[in-house]
C-alpha cells in the first residue's frame, strides 16, 4: 500500500516538473528559430545516425534499470507488520478465480478469492507445508539462471 502511494507520489510531482521543462524547451526553439538566420544544414552520416540510436536505446534501457530498481526498494519497504499475514500457497480454480493458503499467526485459513469477493472457505487445525518446502520438489530455474546457462555462463 505505501509503495503505490510513494508511486503515486512521484509521479504526481514529476509530471508538472516534465511539463515545465518540455514547455521551457520548446518556447526556447522557437524563439532562437524566429530570430536565427537561415542557414544550410548538411545532411548527418550513417555512423552518425546509427551512434545516435545506439545512444538513445542506451539512455532509455538505463531509464528501464533505474525505474525497476526504484521500484524494487519501494516494494521492499513495505508496511511494517506483514510477518503477520504470510500467503503460504496459492493454486488458480479458473480464469479469475483462485484458492490462497494463508497463515496469520499459529493459524492456517484457507481462503477463496475471487473478482470482488474474498471468501473464507475454511480454517486448518493441522499445519500444511507448501510443495516448494519440500524437498523431493525440483526447484523451477528463473529466467536468470536459464538466460545465464545459454550463455555458457
Amino acid at each position: 500500500m505505501q509503495s503505490r502511494t510513494t508511486t503515486r507520489r512521484i509521479i504526481r510531482h514529476a509530471g508538472p516538473i516534465l511539463l515545465t521543462l518540455l514547455l521551457g524547451v520548446a518556447s526556447q526553439a522557437a524563439s532562437a528559430a524566429a530570430f536565427a538566420a537561415p542557414t544550410q544544414i548538411a545532411a548527418p552520416s550513417a555512423g552518425f545516425s546509427v551512434m545516435r540510436m545506439v545512444l538513445a536505446l542506451i539512455l532509455v534501457l538505463a531509464a528501464v534499470y533505474a525505474a525497476a530498481a526504484l521500484l524494487r526498494r519501494v516494494r521492499v519497504m513495505g508496511p511494517a507488520g506483514t510477518a503477520e499475514l504470510q500467503v503460504v500457497s496459492q493454486v488458480a480454480l479458473g480464469a479469475r478465480e483462485r484458492a490462497v493458503l494463508l497463515r496469520a499467526g499459529s493459524q492456517q485459513l484457507l481462503v477463496g478469492v475471487a473478482p470482488g469477493s474474498v471468501r473464507l472457505l475454511c480454517t486448518l487445525a493441522e499445519s500444511v507445508t507448501p510443495p516448494a518446502e519440500t524437498p523431493a520438489a525440483p526447484a523451477k530455474p528463473n529466467f536468470r539462471d536459464l538466460l545465464r546457462r545459454s550463455l555458457g555462463r
